[in-house]
């Protein structure tokens, strides 16, 4: 099976044990470009209870096989897999922004990152050890990581390849069977990995990808059969799967949710640094990510003057927003008419008289906004409290270190932050007291690979990256061995 898909070539169907099939279901979904609302496809597939059950039954099929094959195969698997993401990054990147808008030097970064997931995790097939403990007892103690056996990722429309990706590769690697569930938002570069899945030479049945909206997902859920579901998006969703998961099998489940990052500016940061770092945590992929810094917080002594150039470096990005293909594009548009609305209303609700900057439509088709500065809100205004997934950010200013870490962590989200300080101290003290999985000190919005991933509070819990992923997808099995008789 040759890589043949492009926008002009879009794949659409399932697919299952390795092929490409036609879904039981005769209904089907359709996605539109967001740069001019135009209809890419009325003709996705979307997957029901019949084809997942056939996906479930094929990857119960082929688990034993997997589970048990040389580390060393599995780790070739997949890093001929990442090496043919990385050969098609373009094709790749392409059916990810016919749909999602994002620029094409974000898409060619998205699927950079996929391709490390996958080369990262296989060289960490060999390198996850088990553990034993003394025998002085009689028995030693040797404690091993085993599979679960079918798992199952649900994916985020924002990030179509990077969240797939840091899902299916630790499942992968541990032995885990995998079914891929991407967005109904953007799900052409998912759905195009079954030819690199083939090509690669994973058996039948291993990695599977199934193309559908809500109702596919909360099918994968509740489930009996899938041990595991590893879902990425909004807070709501993820309660709502974390209850089909204890409802059907009480499996396991990691959730990686929404955020309303807090960026703390002290009087003393390198002002030009702090800027670049904040700016760009809320206008990349059109603001559209987790871990989006949309709470600025800059004590008094420099606030106006940070203000000044941070509405500089917005009125810069903003010359930048375009058509997504341009190679100067910068920021695209936001994904579709939901979001834009959604996007719009915040702004609408907003306090006008707090406006900065921006806040208005660009141009008379698709879904492009200015980037909009509010500053000196109330805290508990909607716009400082409630995720927004939108290039819109909140500035506002505080006196002490001890104001600035109540305020910011009075939501109720905790996935990640940013202190920006030439004081190691209180760089190292702040960081502490901030309730979030990453916090950044002098940057923000950076996640990587070999660290864990994840949120506190309702940002989710489990984390993602890093070993600790490997451990989400095994279980732990204690072996005790007599070592005298009677």
């Amino acid at each position: 099976m040759s890589f043949s898909f492009s926008k002009t070539n879009l794949p659409k169907q399932l697919f299952i044990n390795n092929e490409y099939v036609a879904s039981n279901n005769s209904k089907k979904f359709s996605v539109y470009n967001p740069k001019d609302s135009s209809l890419v496809a009325d003709d996705v597939a979307l997957a029901n209870e019949q084809d997942v059950d056939k996906a479930v039954a094929a990857a119960e099929k082929a688990f034993p096989l997997w589970r048990s094959i040389p580390t060393t195969e599995r780790r070739d698997l997949l890093e001929k897999f990442a090496s043919l993401i990385e050969t098609h990054t373009n094709e790749l990147a392409e059916l990810s922004r016919i749909t999602l808008g994002a620029p094409a030097m974000v898409g060619l970064w998205e699927v950079g990152l996929a391709k490390e997931s996958f080369k990262y995790f296989a060289g960490l097939i060999n390198k996850y050890p088990g553990e034993s403990y003394p025998q002085d007892d009689g028995f030693l103690k040797i404690v091993r990581n085993e599979p679960l056996g079918v798992t199952a990722g649900i994916a985020a429309w924002n990030g179509p390849l990077v969240v797939a990706c840091s899902k299916a590769a630790p499942a992968l690697a541990t032995g885990n069977c995998f079914i891929l569930k991407p967005s109904e938002k953007t799900p052409f570069a998912a759905l195009a990995l079954g030819a690199l899945i083939k090509e690669a030479g994973f058996p039948p049945g291993v990695f599977q990808v199934l193309s559908g909206d809500g109702s596919t997902g909360a099918l994968l859920a509740a489930h009996m059969k899938i041990r595991k579901v590893s879902f990425t998006g909004s807070v709501l969703t993820g309660k709502r799967i974390q209850e089909a998961a204890a409802k059907s099998n009480l499996k396991r489940v990691t959730l990686e949710l929404g955020g309303k990052s807090p960026a703390v500016v002290f009087d003393d940061a390198h002002l030009g640094n702090a800027v670049k770092w904040t700016v760009q945590g809320i206008t990349s992929n059109t603001g559209q990510i987790c871990v989006a810094a949309s709470r600025v917080y800059v004590q008094e002594g420099i606030f106006d003057k940070f203000v000044e150039a941070y509405k500089k470096s917005f009125q810069e990005a903003t010359k930048m927003v375009g058509d997504p293909e341009a190679q100067t594009t910068g920021i695209g548009p936001l994904v579709d008419e939901i979001q834009f609305k959604r996007v719009t209303g915040f702004i609408e609700r907003g306090d006008k008289s707090s406006l900065v900057a921006g806040g208005k439509r660009i141009g008379k088709e698709g879904y492009f906004i200015e980037p909009t500065i509010f500053k000196n809100l109330p805290e508990s205004a909607e716009l400082v409290q409630q995720e927004v997934f939108g290039p819109v950010v909140v500035i506002n200013t505080f006196k002490t270190e001890e104001e600035v870490v109540a305020w910011a962590n009075d939501t109720e989200y905790g996935l990640a932050a940013g202190v920006f300080t030439q004081d190691i101290q209180r760089a190292l003290r702040v960081a502490s007291a901030l309730e979030a999985g990453t916090v950044g000190i002098n940057n923000i919005t950076t996640v990587s690979i070999g660290a864990p991933f994840g949120g506190f509070k309702q940002s989710g819990y489990g984390r993602e990256n890093s070993m600790e992923a490997l451990e989400a997808y095994t279980n732990k099995k204690t072996i005790l061995v007599t070592m005298k008789y009677d």
